[in-house]
């Protein structure tokens, strides 16, 4: 009597299958921070993103580039406060002061202080 064999496609073994992984993280250097605004925890981001949510009091905070953010002294308790160009006054997280952002309070732009160059504005003419 013949026996016939019947092939049957079976799955390749484990180590020839192919791998799915997820991707790397990015490196360190690719990584920003930020304080929240609401509970001042130190916030990991990918450069660019442009809002990020605290995991701990899940505030959604506005990302700025360093040439968009002004600096001010609290007019109380003189932490370094940033802001957004263009704001009239800024509430101090520390003490919940508002300081009026004037001429003779602002500092110049981080970027500028870092010595890098600030960008062109893109205004049309």
């Amino acid at each position: 009597m013949e026996t016939k064999v019947q092939q049957v496609d079976e799955a390749p073994p484990p180590e020839a299958q192919p791998i799915v992984s997820q991707p790397p993280p990015p490196p360190l250097s690719e990584i920003a921070q930020m304080v929240c605004g609401s509970c001042r925890r130190l916030l990991t981001y990918p450069p660019g993103a442009k809002h990020v949510q605290c995991s701990c009091c899940q505030t959604v905070n506005f990302v700025l580039e360093a040439h968009q953010v002004g600096q001010v002294k609290c007019g109380s308790c003189t932490t370094l406060l940033m802001y957004p160009y263009g704001a009239l006054s800024v509430r101090c997280s520390s003490c919940s002061f508002v300081t009026e952002v004037r001429d003779h309070n602002m500092r110049p732009p981080w970027s500028v202080q870092q010595g890098q160059p600030t960008p062109p504005s893109n205004s049309v003419r």
